[in-house]
């Protein structure tokens, strides 16, 4: 009898136990935290990538438009140019940012050609003098002498929690203006407009 009672208590305590709700919400919350911190880390890392991805766009466009403003430009303007993209991409650091600015002028030939281009601030590479230029849109300059300024802009976002985005996001831009003040924006030393680009 004793033991009966012993054994029914056992089993009481068992059911009791089961039954038992304390804790559960501690339980939930230890199961789902990490999810809803990777979810947290992850927006941020996403709306700062839009965030870069809009300020490149806007660089771009910026960098072509003052470029094409001007009927003249020299290093100096290109320097106060291109020191301009730095303050544009802040916050977000412009060490990755790569801006090519590039005057395209159609020859003789009806070939789209490079007058010349100009790299900054870091790691981009110019346009030979007289590449032809086979990826401008079809139809954006045709006729001998026309001009374009092509602005290209690069950039490649590092995510600060580098575990959601491992190798980063690499944005580009292209933006093409005609110049407003004249037929050609000439560069340096340039007294016209070159019709023949070797």
């Amino acid at each position: 009898m004793r033991r009966r009672f012993q054994d029914m208590k056992c089993s009481v305590r068992r059911v009791r136990w089961l039954q038992d709700q304390r804790g559960v919400s501690a339980l939930e919350f230890a199961l789902i935290m990490p999810l809803i911190v990777v979810l947290i880390f992850g927006m941020a890392n996403v709306s700062q990538a839009l965030m870069a991805q809009r300020r490149v766009n806007h660089i771009a466009s910026a960098m072509g438009d003052l470029t094409a403003q001007n009927q003249t430009v020299a290093d100096a303007d290109f320097k106060d140019i291109f020191s301009v993209a730095g303050f544009m991409m802040q916050p977000l650091s412009p060490s990755n940012l790569s801006i090519r600015i590039s005057s395209v002028i159609v020859d003789v030939n009806n070939v789209p050609r490079v007058d010349w281009s100009v790299v900054g601030p870091t790691l981009a590479t110019g346009l030979a003098h007289g590449t032809q230029m086979k990826t401008l849109p079809v139809g954006l300059i045709s006729n001998t002498g026309d001009s374009v300024i092509m602005a290209e802009t690069t950039y490649t976002f590092i995510a600060p929690v580098q575990a959601l985005m491992p190798n980063g996001i690499h944005f580009n831009e292209v933006y093409y203006f005609r110049p407003r003040k004249s037929s050609c924006v000439l560069y340096g030393t340039e007294a016209a407009c070159p019709t023949t680009l070797n």
